[in-house]
């Protein structure tokens, strides 16, 4: 049951972290989001039984290290990330990534440095009392990651009253994320403190994530706390999401249209054909329809039917005529519906064939 929750916890977040890793190299936005989720997915995946189990075969213990540096890295993560949305990302930038080399260092020479460490999984309960390099090594541990929940759960709560809709659902599930943490870390430090205390202390295991309060204190609310904190991060997106797919049926609409304006009025074809966002494609897209159905005579008062008559009765080559008046572009949301209203029509009165044959919106 516990291997099923974190790999599953674990491919999740991997998939999510990939998804946006592939947006973030094609937008340039969203690189330290992408690195925390696949961080917070291996970390999961490397915690699992089976998986210790097997890496305990090359040293002993070692997906418990590998796991425990990768949750640093994926706090380190998700610390940037809520910064940048809270419009305070080069605050403490310095600092944060010093105290994360520090923290990563000072674990990696502990690990090694303690003789006797457990094949299989990766329980040092019985080893505090006679390793103190294991106790720096949770105290490290646990202090770096628990200044991390903390600023990400201040930042968050700062944040979440000056915003609104999807980003203020994300940012409560983050502040329950972080309760969950803090909980989890709070437990890690009494049963190390028990452990310490105890003559004879015996190993933590767990039949599952949920059946002890120790178990769900150590295995239950971290995984909780990373689901949490993957889907908090990602409502964020959606609003965006839906905007991009609109923005691209707009541009697959406008193709036509815009196909038989720019070789009936070739000047208005832009130099620069936009930035790699859809949206700037799309404004690109656009500014070329409206200088093209100004040039044609299309006034804002034409329906949009009217208008796509007039632009199929153009002659495909350029003319000698005089350009009419120009007219007023409107706001960008209004502008978007008049020119899909237009689109729409121009297909529907024959224009898409031609339209087609021409170079599409790029």
């Amino acid at each position: 049951m516990i291997d099923i929750l974190f790999v599953g916890v674990g491919l999740f977040a991997l998939a999510i972290g990939i998804w946006r890793a592939v947006r973030a190299r094609r937008t340039g936005a969203g690189a330290g989001l992408a690195v925390s989720l696949i961080a917070l997915g291996a970390a999961f995946c490397f915690l699992s039984n089976r998986a210790q189990q097997f890496e305990s075969e090359l040293y002993p213990s070692l997906g418990r290290l590998l796991s425990n540096l990768a949750t640093m890295v994926a706090a380190y993560g998700i610390g940037l990330t809520v910064a940048e949305i809270s419009g305070t990302r080069d605050r403490g930038r310095r600092t944060r990534l010093v105290a994360l080399g520090v923290a990563l260092t000072l674990l990696t020479v502990m690990f090694f440095s303690t003789q006797g460490l457990p094949r299989g999984v990766g329980v040092f309960d019985e080893l505090y009392g006679t390793h103190p390099t294991l106790v720096v090594y949770v105290f490290v541990y646990t202090v770096y990651l628990g200044l991390a929940v903390l600023d990400i759960g201040v930042v968050a709560a700062v944040t979440i009253r000056a915003s609104g809709g999807a980003l203020r659902a994300g940012l409560a599930l983050l502040l329950l994320a972080s309760a969950f943490a803090l909980a989890y870390l709070g437990g890690k430090i009494v049963a190390t403190i028990k452990a310490l205390q105890d003559d004879h202390p015996a190993k933590a295991l767990c039949r599952g994530p949920f059946s002890t309060l120790p178990c769900t204190l150590d295995v239950g609310f971290p995984a909780v706390s990373v689901l949490l904190i993957v889907v908090g991060l990602t409502i964020p997106s959606i609003p965006g999401l839906v905007a991009g797919r609109r923005d691209a049926k707009t541009l697959r609409l406008l193709r036509p249209l815009r196909a038989h304006l720019t070789r009936r009025f070739p000047e208005i074809v832009r130099i620069d054909p936009g930035g790699p966002s859809r949206r700037e494609r799309l404004l690109t897209a656009m500014s070329e329809t409206n200088d093209g159905l100004i040039l044609a005579g299309v006034t804002p008062e034409l329906s949009a039917p009217a208008a796509a008559r007039l632009v199929r009765d153009l002659p495909d080559e350029p003319g000698e005529e005089e350009p009419p008046p120009v007219a007023q572009a409107g706001p960008f949301a209004a502008d978007v519906v008049r020119l899909r209203a237009i689109a729409l029509a121009y297909r529907k009165v024959g224009g898409e064939t031609a339209g087609e044959v021409a170079s599409p919106v790029r």
